[in-house]
């Protein structure tokens, strides 16, 4: 009968010999690989004492942006929900009433702004789509927790600092 392939490859079922049957010669050829491994350099990074080299393009928590004057750029336009794949943003808007020009940019703000970070990708998009250059992605990585509510990350929690307050 003909073969549908030729790979198959034909079995030496000769006795093995003595060296062979003792296992010496692969115990010392594994000792050999597992000693090259232990002089080389650890691949491992220990993570609290040293920080691995991120990518330039790494994308890592978001961060909400003031301008100069310390006013929230965001104007709850809607873009960066929209382009969002994961549906991780949701967002209401609000009308700046009188007196509080010095908080907000425009007439429009974002009363709620929320990014559940459990749904987040970390695509980018939201920070394509603003126009205000309201939201960017740092360079941060995103802490660890055992509670599912730390992860939905507030307006509190994504607004950068307003400059003029910590000067």
């Amino acid at each position: 009968m003909e073969k549908l392939t030729k790979r198959s490859v034909q079995v030496d079922r000769s006795p093995m010999t003595i060296s062979e049957r003792a296992y010496l010669p692969s115990i010392l050829k594994g000792l050999g690989i597992t000693l090259g491994h232990i002089l080389k350099k650890k691949a491992t990074v220990s993570y609290p004492e040293e920080k691995r080299p991120f990518s330039p393009v790494f994308r890592g928590l978001h961060i909400l942006n003031r301008d100069e004057e310390g006013k929230e750029r965001c104007t709850a336009c809607g873009l960066c929900a929209l382009a969002c794949p994961a549906e991780a943003i949701t967002m209401e808007a609000a009308e700046r009433k009188a007196g509080e020009e010095h908080l907000y940019r425009e007439e429009k703000y974002a009363a709620k702004y929320e990014i559940n970070m459990l749904r987040c990708i970390f695509c980018g998009y939201c920070e394509e789509a603003c126009p205000k250059d309201a939201i960017y992605l740092t360079e941060t990585i995103m802490p660890s927790n055992y509670n599912r509510q730390s992860f939905i990350y507030k307006k509190e929690d994504l607004l950068i600092p307003d400059p003029k307050k910590q000067g």
